[in-house]
C-alpha cells in the first residue's frame, strides 16, 4: 500500500517571528521537517503533500521542495481563504485562512491512499512515524488513529503553548481532545492543573481517505454557525472529536517513545539545535540527510 504525508506548511508562526519551516536547526542546515521527511520515507511513506500558501509557493519549492524530489513523489495544495465548500463565501474583514481542519480538507482532491498528518515545524521522531506506517498499512474505513505524547514532553519554557488534551478510553481509543490554551510549565505536576502524563494531540494522525467526507460535513456546520467570525479557526482536532462523539469514527492513541520537539517560541531554537545534535552523536541520524 502507498502512504502519504500531508504536511501543513502554511502557517508562517506569528509569535516566532519568520517562516520557522525554513530555519536550519541540523548540523548540515536541516530543517525541522526535513527530519519528519526523513523519518516519514524510511517508515515506508512514498509520498508527500505540502499544504501550502501561493504567497511563498516559490521560496518554499526551491528551499524546501527541491531537497526531496528525486528522492520521493512531492506534490503541492494551496490553502487560501477562499477555498470553501459550494454555498460559502468568506466574510468581509476575514484576512486569514480557517485553521488545521480547513488545510487538510484543501488536499481532499490530491489524497487517495491512506495517510499521515503532521505540521511542519514540530519534530515527532521516528517511532511515530513508524507506527503510523504500521497502522495505516492495515486500516481501512473510518478507522484513524493519532500518535499520544506526555503533556511534559510538549512545554516551551518560553512562554505558555496551546495543546489538545486528550481522554483515552482504557482500551486505548481517544474519547474526545479539549483544547487548552496558555498552558505553562508551572501548571503541571502533582497538584497542578495538568498531570505530567496528560496525552495531548500535536497534530499527528494517521487517516483513511474516509476522513475527508467528515471533515467536509464539520466544515460546513462550522462555517454555518461561526463562519462571520473573522477569527474563528476551524481545528482538525476539535473536528475528529465531533466524529468521535458521533459515534462516525474510531480513533486508535498510539503512544510513542518518541520525543517532541517544537519551534514555538524563536528562543526555543537553541534547545532543539542541541537536542538534534545529541541524536546525531548517538546515531539516530546521519549528520547530512540530504
Amino acid at each position: 500500500m502507498s502512504l502519504t504525508l500531508v504536511v501543513l506548511a502554511a502557517g508562517m508562526g506569528s509569535r516566532y517571528g519568520g517562516l520557522k519551516q525554513i530555519d536550519p536547526v541540523g548540523p548540515s542546515g536541516e530543517t525541522v521537517l526535513d527530519y519528519a521527511v526523513f523519518d516519514a520515507m524510511r517508515a515506508g511513506f512514498t509520498r508527500v503533500v505540502f499544504v501550502i500558501r501561493r504567497d511563498f509557493e516559490a521560496l518554499f519549492r526551491d528551499r524546501i521542495g527541491a531537497r526531496y524530489r528525486e528522492r520521493i513523489e512531492v506534490d503541492y495544495v494551496f490553502q487560501s481563504l477562499g477555498v470553501l465548500p459550494a454555498g460559502f463565501t468568506p466574510p468581509p474583514g476575514r484576512e486569514k485562512p480557517w485553521g488545521t481542519g480547513h488545510a487538510v480538507w484543501c488536499a481532499r482532491e490530491l489524497v487517495r491512499d491512506n495517510f499521515a498528518v503532521i505540521n511542519a515545524d514540530d519534530f515527532y521522531g521516528a517511532d511515530s512515524f513508524a507506527q503510523l506506517a504500521g497502522f495505516l498499512h492495515r486500516a481501512a474505513g473510518r478507522e484513524f488513529a493519532m500518535v499520544g505524547f506526555r503533556l511534559a514532553n510538549t512545554l516551551s519554557e518560553h512562554g505558555t503553548v496551546a495543546r489538545g488534551v486528550c481522554t483515552v478510553a482504557p482500551g486505548g481509543t481517544l474519547q474526545s481532545i479539549v483544547e487548552q490554551t496558555s498552558i505553562a510549565p508551572s501548571d503541571v505536576g502533582p497538584g497542578k492543573k495538568y498531570s505530567r502524563d496528560n496525552i495531548v494531540s500535536m497534530n499527528c494522525w494517521g487517516f483513511t481517505p474516509a476522513l475527508f467526507d467528515g471533515l467536509g460535513d464539520q466544515f460546513r456546520v462550522f462555517l454555518t454557525s461561526r463562519g462571520n467570525d473573522p477569527k474563528a479557526e476551524f481545528y482538525l482536532p476539535a473536528a475528529v472529536s465531533e466524529m468521535i462523539a458521533q459515534g462516525h469514527v474510531t480513533v486508535s492513541v498510539l503512544p510513542t517513545d518518541s520525543t517532541w520537539f517544537g519551534i514555538t517560541y524563536r528562543e526555543d531554537k537553541s534547545r532543539v539545535t542541541a537536542a538534534i545534535a545529541d541524536l546525531v552523536q548517538v546515531g539516530k541520524y546521519p549528520s547530512q540527510l540530504f
